[in-house]
């Protein structure tokens, strides 16, 4: 069996580990079936330019995991699945690890990220690296998504000239379009959730702490964490339960002790919605009359399961902490980045953020034929982490997302998550003025570092619109048996058509 006579559209991990065990499958039959989708679909016609390298060694290690699974049986559910992961996560392999971007080219990184070993030790074979938003958006204030210098751009796979929003894009684009079984995204503020409602998938953003983010470029450890994306609720929490780990060489993760579950998938519950109190956030409607619509008629649909609407529920507007959520993010950016690059050691040409900002000067017709990296130079600016505007801003970002923000809110009505529309639907395109504003729920959660999940709701003109639940600091068990009822319920993901524009009916 070849894997291009392989059908793999819509193919989950359970259907994968039981079509191995019938001998339907083998692990080199479904990853030669993953890379020729890859090269008719993502570098030919339609040409998505999500994946932006594939693992040379994909098919060797793949050979080997069959010849182990013959021998010895198989060591779970990761057994012999590909994995796509966003290029910001390191590899020590013959892949690159750059962020998008020209500057970090040239040797790979010099060993494995935590939750790279955490993949590999549970049978994952890691197929590829995909494109990203370069240096996952953290460059410039009117950037285009899913652009990077190094792999270009990504392209929504619902409607081609809409965008895919990111950082994530390709992870999105990739898992959306049946390049890959499952695939790791990262996010600081928004970068699972929005590519994952735009692209029609699953996207986790788990509690700060649940995963490891050694061997991972950074933007701000008061924010940034891994996550699974994935196409139903299930194949995520069952990546969740592999990516989660005691990293000794990341302090966060020492709270997950009291807190990680054994298993994430014991909490996929069909009737998760029956009794359970949702307050919804009237604050993150009113963008877009039509997402509103599918947002009115998936919470009718909760109701009918026999949850408990709790409907407005007094949220506050967070427009008053973007200034300091930049603020730490840009203090954050120049010291954790320039950490990661010492890591790096001799491998890159760049040693800190300020030979980037030179190299991006040098390098102006590659790096920014589009757009500028301003946010860069503001944070090159910034002090150390002992600053007191930067203590400060970090404060009140707790303050207003954490103490009175997600966990007030919770409390003060008995919650058990609060529910908006995630963003959408998908903006065209704009290399002349950038990404367009287009809603978002993500940054209370992001700040707060706590756990958001959404999940497909509906469609606008062929373009996915997603729903979000998050909720207090731990709640992904919750969360998981709340998306995973809804997500039963509705069944509403579908793949992608591949159109070249919306279709207006």
């Amino acid at each position: 069996m070849t894997g291009k006579q392989i059908d793999l559209v819509e193919v989950m991990v359970d259907d994968f580990q039981r079509g191995m065990q019938s001998g339907q499958y083998t692990a080199r039959s479904i990853c030669e079936g993953y890379v020729a989708r890859i090269k008719a679909l993502d570098k030919q016609g339609p040409a998505l330019n999500s994946v932006i390298e594939l693992n040379p060694d994909a098919l060797p290690i793949a050979d080997e995991l069959d010849r182990e699974y013959k021998q010895t049986g198989s060591r779970g559910p990761l057994h012999g699945i590909p994995v796509l992961l966003k290029d910001n996560i390191d590899t020590g392999d013959r892949m690159m690890t750059t962020a998008g971007s020209l500057a970090l080219e040239g040797a790979p990184a010099p060993k494995d990220a935590f939750l790279v070993e955490q993949l590999r030790n549970a049978g994952a074979i890691i197929l590829g690296k995909a494109n990203l938003s370069e240096w996952a958006n953290f460059r410039a204030s009117h950037s285009v998504s899913g652009w990077s210098g190094r792999g270009g751009q990504t392209h929504n796979p619902y409607v081609l000239d809409r965008n895919p929003c990111g950082s994530s894009s390709g992870s999105a684009v990739a898992v959306a379009a049946n390049l890959c079984a499952i695939a790791v995204g990262t996010e600081t503020d928004g970068s699972i959730v929005c590519p994952s409602a735009m692209n029609g998938i699953v996207g986790i953003k788990p509690t700060l702490g649940l995963l490891s983010r050694t061997g991972i470029v950074p933007i701000a450890h008061s924010q940034d964490t891994p996550g699974p994306m994935a196409r139903t609720v299930r194949d995520a929490a069952i990546l969740l339960n592999v990516l989660t780990g005691i990293d000794p060489n990341d302090s966060t993760t020492r709270e997950q002790i009291a807190h990680v579950a054994a298993d994430y998938t014991q909490f996929l519950d069909a009737r998760g919605l029956q009794g359970a109190r949702l307050g919804i956030a009237r604050t993150y409607f009113g963008t877009n009359d039509a997402v509103d619509k599918i947002i009115e008629d998936s919470i009718a649909e909760m109701k009918r399961q026999g949850a408990d609407i709790i409907d407005p529920i007094d949220y506050p507007s967070h427009e008053k902490l973007n200034e300091s959520e930049l603020e730490v993010l840009l203090y954050e950016f120049k010291a954790d980045l320039n950490a990661y690059l010492k890591n790096r050691g001799d491998s890159v040409r760049v040693r800190s953020l300020s030979d980037i900002i030179t190299f991006n000067e040098e390098k102006r017709t590659e790096e920014m034929p589009f757009f500028g990296q301003d946010i860069m130079i503001k944070a090159d600016k910034k002090g150390p982490l002992t600053e007191t505007a930067y203590i400060n801003a970090l404060a009140r970002n707790r303050q207003l997302c954490r103490t009175e923000g997600i966990d007030a809110t919770i409390m003060k009505y008995h919650l058990d998550a609060i529910v908006a529309p995630t963003a959408g639907p998908a903006w065209l395109t704009d290399w002349v003025t950038g990404d367009h504003e287009s809603g978002s729920c993500s940054t209370p959660a992001a700040v707060a570092g706590y756990p958001h999940i959404t999940v497909p709701a509906g469609f606008v003109h062929g373009l996915p619109v997603g729903i979000s639940f998050f909720s207090m600091a731990w709640s992904e068990p919750t969360l998981l048996r709340l998306a995973y009822s809804f997500e039963q319920a509705t069944k509403i993901r579908k793949p992608p058509n591949f159109l070249q524009t919306a279709v207006y009916q």
